[in-house]
């Protein structure tokens, strides 16, 4: 396969390939084990030198380039995976794939506000709200006995002018008691105020109840392995895709194999009397490095996450497709010394997020056969169930 100074690839073929290969030790707009591709692959023309080094960096550096001895001096040594299982196509479907993302992130950051975005957040009815709702009741009925205690006052003046002594007012007054409690009963206004400030405030907090039910923002479970997001995601930058595999190809983000971890922790921390839980999970034993499958058992991690059984939701078709970042739902889980539930998971908020977000059709397979379907039938052409994605296996097997 010839090459131009810039090779021509399909990026949507090189999204995959770079998920499946490079997220490990690389991401686009930053660095992680290695550079950040998106600046360094862009920065370089020579796509034929670039084929080289990613199929066999090996060959390259032996045989003596410049470009491969600076970058082994910039890394002190340290070996790049050889992918000759890659061909020239795959190569250039990444390159495409890294160049037109580090263009987007480019893009984005332009566009962005000054002070960041804030995204609007689904609440349940304001507390200020009841809380200002049982205090004017409170307020009205303090203003009622303030008038009476004025109406009582002025009713005794009255009487000390008619010429009654004190102790005839007192009796007077105590006789009229029951009298006055009465008089209040049929006084419809007053009645009718305490009736609708009593179902206004058991309205509202039947209503907050109600909203609230099955609602777990904020759920933080304890869970067998203290695993922090905030040092793995946070300060080491590690691609949230590298541990949940299934987020871009699959339905369920799914729990990291413990073997995932013992890629690194194999030689990282082996003191920590958390990592010695997977090891003790797993039956290995790191004197030996050896691993006994007869003392191996199941990680018991507690769920977070957790949506009713009507509702459907496919991480594949938000993560891939829609290029939804996991910070979206999840909340700032590079932040997070223990996972909590970020967001209330509910209808209107996702219905909420669906109103906002623009689909991004440019360069997808998907939309762009719907668009070409369309015209068929603008045209008169017979179109079969086939052509709508009719004899996709998911349509019937799910």
């Amino acid at each position: 396969m010839g090459f131009s100074a810039r090779a021509q690839g399909d990026a949507a073929k090189g999204e995959a390939l770079f998920k499946a290969k490079c997220t490990s030790c690389h991401k686009i707009d930053s660095r992680m084990t290695g550079p950040a591709l998106g600046p360094t692959i862009t920065s370089e023309t020579d796509d034929k030198w670039l084929t080289k080094w990613i199929q066999n960096n090996q060959a390259v550096i032996a045989s003596g380039d410049a470009k491969a001895k600076a970058i082994v001096a910039e890394y002190n040594g340290a070996a790049m995976t050889v992918f000759a299982d890659l061909s020239d196509a795959d190569v250039a479907n990444i390159i495409a794939y890294v160049r037109a993302d580090w263009k987007t992130i480019q893009a984005d950051k332009a566009k962005a506000p000054a002070g960041g975005a804030t995204a609007a957040a689904d609440s349940a009815p304001s507390s200020l709200m009841i809380y200002g709702l049982i205090g004017v009741i409170i307020l009205a009925f303090i203003i009622i006995l303030v008038l009476n205690k004025v109406i009582g006052s002025l009713e005794r003046i009255l009487l000390g002018k008619q010429g009654l002594l004190p102790e005839e007012i007192e009796a007077a007054t105590s006789v009229d008691r029951a009298a006055a409690f009465k008089k209040i009963l049929k006084n419809k206004k007053l009645v009718f105020f305490c009736l609708l400030a009593f179902t206004v405030a058991g309205g509202s907090w039947q209503w907050t109840t109600l909203w609230n039910t099955n609602v777990h923002t904020g759920y933080q479970p304890v869970q067998p392995i203290k695993y922090s997001h905030q040092l793995h995601a946070g300060v080491m930058k590690i691609d949230c895709q590298y541990c949940h595999g299934g987020a871009y190809k699959s339905k369920n983000a799914t729990i990291p194999s413990l073997n995932v971890c013992m890629n690194c922790h194999k030689t990282v921390k082996t003191e920590s009397p958390e990592i010695h839980k997977i090891y003790d999970a797993l039956g290995y034993d790191p004197a030996t490095t050896k691993y006994d499958s007869t003392k191996a058992k199941p990680i018991q991690w507690v769920r977070v996450h957790n949506l009713p059984d009507l509702a459907y939701f496919n991480h594949s078709q938000h993560v891939k497709v829609g290029k939804i970042k996991c910070q979206q739902c999840h909340g700032p889980i590079q932040e997070m010394q223990e996972v909590r539930q970020y967001a209330p998971l509910t209808m209107k908020w996702c219905i909420q997020c669906h109103k906002r977000t623009e689909v991004d059709y440019k360069g997808n397979a998907y939309y762009d056969n719907m668009v070409q379907v369309h015209d068929r039938i603008k045209r008169g052409e017979k179109v079969t169930a086939a052509a709508l994605g009719g004899i996709e296996c998911g349509k019937c097997h799910y």
